[in-house]
């Protein structure tokens, strides 16, 4: 029997044991924000991952972007030594999930299994994933228990919120240096005979209108900020959205729609705050004196970081040019740089591999239209050998009725341990 039908029968006989984990990790809801129950989870695959023969470490991310004592940052770091030296092969996962939202006709942390799929927050995005790679590790060790190097899993926090109380904060501690780590893959949803070279850049900002506050019923006292803000719309509208639409890369970001330069118009707050829900009085008749807007950019490799801002600014600028008494301010919020691993990387080339294997057919080769925590370990840990390989269908993700394939789950685990065996010689 060749290792492959080996280890695809050790996957097989481990099913059951799939199904159930992946189900105890959707009913940990690790709501971030704010960041709930993350010792839990992690607490969790600790028990896990020490019956297997892993050291692990617990992680605080103190000081990070939303770290606090009543929402601490965990994170977990499992590490198994092979019998003889070799590379690292590190499967990075995060914990976090985003909020359920409404539509759901499905518990939404449940974990129900129906007609072959798992249902639940997270369950795609990406705890069907983790469950992955954990028993792929674990049916590789018990087939080829004499492998070479070491094999990591990590539990990583606040990917959905940038990943700072995550990976980041374990990248600036060494733990993805190429002294130590030697190949990455993040289990995302991206198809589960599909690898992820990585992803397009990111520029969230803030536009801020001024106005001047007045008596609602003497409007033309005031200045109203939400007026100005129709306008700056109205200049994106003409001006930048035909502009950015016309953009192609030559990255494979997919869907097809992602292929060209995008701006979203994430939240828009003006005037007075919203009350509470309880509250049954009218708002007060004023002109509003200010008007917030974030914008969620998302730019190709062939772009430049700065020809992206200015581009915006050069818009708020013309706004101002042609309206009396229009004012702004603009902060930026985040930047993430495009980052893409080269398709003949020594993982790339394994993943490959192994999926041609499984899948009798090559690997479609992708990038993913959203950032996610390669980002990280390709800029602060300087490792480039890194890629996104995992089971789920993208889309899915942070949608009502998220679901995981239990089929996709054997079938990417079976990837998983074939690239084992090529990268630590099982």
């Amino acid at each position: 029997m060749t290792l492959r039908h080996r280890l695809t029968n050790e996957i097989a006989a481990r099913e059951a044991d799939l199904v159930a984990l992946t189900q105890d990790l959707i009913r940990i809801p690790t709501l971030n924000p704010p960041g709930e129950n993350y010792r839990d989870i992690c607490d969790y695959l600790d028990r896990r991952l020490t019956k297997a023969g892993f050291a692990t470490e617990m992680i605080r991310a103190h000081g990070a972007p939303g770290d606090s004592d009543r929402h601490p940052r965990w994170n977990i770091v499992a590490r198994r030594e092979g019998t003889r030296p070799g590379a690292c092969v590190h499967f990075n996962s995060h914990i976090d999930v985003v909020e359920v939202g409404h539509g759901w006709t499905v518990e939404p942390f449940g974990g129900e299994l129906r007609e072959g799929r798992i249902y639940g927050r997270g369950s795609c995005d990406m705890k069907g994933g983790l469950a992955a790679s954990i028993v792929a590790v674990e049916a590789f060790i018990a087939i080829c228990p004499d492998y070479a190097g070491a094999i990591e899993i990590s539990g990583t926090a606040d990917e959905e919120s940038g990943g700072f109380g995550g990976v980041a904060y374990l990248a600036e501690k060494g733990y993805f240096s190429p002294d130590r780590v030697s190949h990455v893959i993040i289990p995302e949803p991206l198809g589960k005979d599909r690898i992820c070279l990585g992803h397009r850049g990111v520029w969230w900002a803030e536009i801020e209108t001024h106005g001047e506050i007045a008596h609602g019923s003497m409007p033309f006292l005031g200045d109203c900020a939400i007026r100005h803000m129709g306008a700056v719309i109205e200049a994106m509208e003409t001006r930048l959205f035909p502009a950015l639409a016309a953009r192609r890369t030559e990255m494979p970001v997919v869907p097809e729609g992602a292929r060209q330069s995008t701006l979203n118009i994430n939240s828009i707050h003006g005037g007075e705050p919203e009350q509470d829900a309880d509250y049954t009085g009218l708002p007060s008749p004023c002109v509003p004196d200010r008007c917030r807007m974030v914008i969620d950019r998302r730019f190709l490799i062939e772009e430049d970081i700065g020809a992206v801002e200015n581009e915006v600014r050069s818009v708020l600028e013309a706004v101002r040019d042609g309206r009396p008494g229009f004012d702004y301010t603009i902060r930026e919020l985040h930047r993430v740089l495009p980052t893409m691993t080269e398709r003949d990387a020594p993982v790339v080339g394994a993943v490959a591999q192994a999926v041609a294997e499984v899948f009798g057919h090559e690997a479609d080769y992708v990038v993913s239209p959203g950032t996610y925590d390669q980002k990280h370990i390709d800029r602060i840990g300087r490792l480039k050998n890194c890629i996104a390989y995992g089971p789920g269908i993208l889309d899915l993700a942070h949608k009502p009725d998220e679901y995981v394939g239990v089929g996709d789950m054997l079938q990417s685990a079976q990837v998983m341990a074939l690239t084992l065996d090529a990268l630590l010689g099982g």
